[in-house]
């Protein structure tokens, strides 16, 4: 049995690598972490040429009909490029419709999600906290009243899925009466965050919302460890470059044995987190009995691991290490992204453990 992933599953992360060098070196993320709204168009667009947008989507519907896994690579490669853009939230909404919505809502929307002619994104997250289904408060029907925080490039949206009370979605448009968004200043300026306010606010009910959102919150939380491994990847990496090359009384500081030890604890960790996140994808289309609990250990665990290896990071930089014009800032803060959104690893722990009986 191969348990590697396929020539074509390495040639897409390869391709969407080499895009990613080219459009988004150092000095252009730098810039767009910098700027007001980090949303670079041309860059969104880039990837939606290659088929990033519509990967997972039906092949009715305008989408390349490939599975979770191949998503969730795509994933790693953004989260090692700290890409800026709303490949999350977007891909989320897509997945949404294409789960939970009527045939008449797929017309509509899936082969412009796909074709990036509308950006989708999804608002979950509650005011006290709360992302899990069971959690949302918002009532559904033809009209919408109630706040949604930490909505994902909400402003740029063309469709927001709105999570509703007793775990449904909902569709509202870009245009609708009632909608108000308010930009939230976080930590992560690669991944911007808004507030979103609905006040009678006309919206579609998708027919099998409850259905759709288990596997949203699964999907996500499987993205966002794809993300973590990414990122802890690339951090290793420039850990160890930085070893290679700063000097310290006449010598690399690689030479020093307590940083060869760091180096070398920060890259154990990492790497066999890879195959956590590989099955926690393939058991979202293949293993469903094990799907929401892999889900969850695999975003408790690398997210977790991620945290600390930019922590390591840091410390591995040295004086540069915390600073503003270091680029490990921005790795780090893409890491506190990922360890809070739709919940922090304890309490996705103990969601697995209630899973698993124990």
């Amino acid at each position: 049995m191969n348990f590697d992933l396929s020539e074509e599953q390495e040639m897409l992360q390869e391709t969407v690598r080499q895009f990613l060098e080219n459009e988004c070196p150092p000095t252009t993320l730098r810039e767009i972490f910098d700027g007001d709204t980090g949303f670079e168009p041309s860059l969104w667009k880039g990837l939606v040429e290659m088929g990033v947008a519509g990967l997972h989507l039906p092949e009715e519907h305008g989408g390349a009909g490939l599975e979770i896994l191949d998503l969730a690579v795509v994933a790693e490669v953004l989260g090692y490029m700290a890409a800026p853009g709303p490949f999350l939230g977007h891909a989320l909404a897509g997945l949404a419709l294409a789960e939970g919505g009527s045939e008449e809502q797929k017309k509509k929307w899936l082969p412009r999600l796909a074709t990036g002619d509308a950006l989708g994104t999804v608002a979950i997250g509650e005011a006290d906290g709360g992302w899990l289904p069971h959690q949302w408060s918002v009532a559904g029907g033809e009209a919408l009243t109630g706040t949604k925080k930490n909505v994902l490039f909400g402003e740029h949206a063309d469709l927001v899925v709105v999570g509703t009370a007793g775990g449904g979605l909902s569709l509202v448009e870009r245009d609708a009466p009632g909608l108000e968004w308010k930009p939230t200043e976080g930590a992560d300026r690669t991944r911007r965050l808004c507030e979103l306010t609905l006040s009678k606010t006309p919206a579609e009910a998708l027919p099998q919302g409850e259905t759709a959102a288990a596997r949203l919150r699964d999907v996500a939380l499987v993205l966002l460890a794809a993300d973590a491994f990414g990122g802890s990847s690339r951090l290793v990496e420039m850990s160890v470059e930085y070893a290679k090359t700063r000097e310290q009384f006449g010598v690399t500081i690689g030479h020093f044995q307590a940083l060869k030890h760091q180096l070398a604890n920060m890259a154990v960790e990492v790497e066999p987190s890879r195959g956590l996140y590989w099955y926690a994808a393939h058991a979202l289309d293949h293993v469903q009995d094990e799907a929401e609990r892999t889900a969850a250990v695999a975003k408790a665990h690398i997210t977790d691991r991620y945290m600390q290896i930019a922590r390591d990071a840091v410390e591995a930089h040295g004086g540069i290490g915390f600073t503003w014009e270091c680029d490990v800032q921005i790795w780090f803060k893409r890491a506190m992204f990922d360890r809070a959104f739709l919940g922090n690893p304890a309490m996705h722990r103990e969601r697995a453990a209630q899973m698993a009986g124990w």
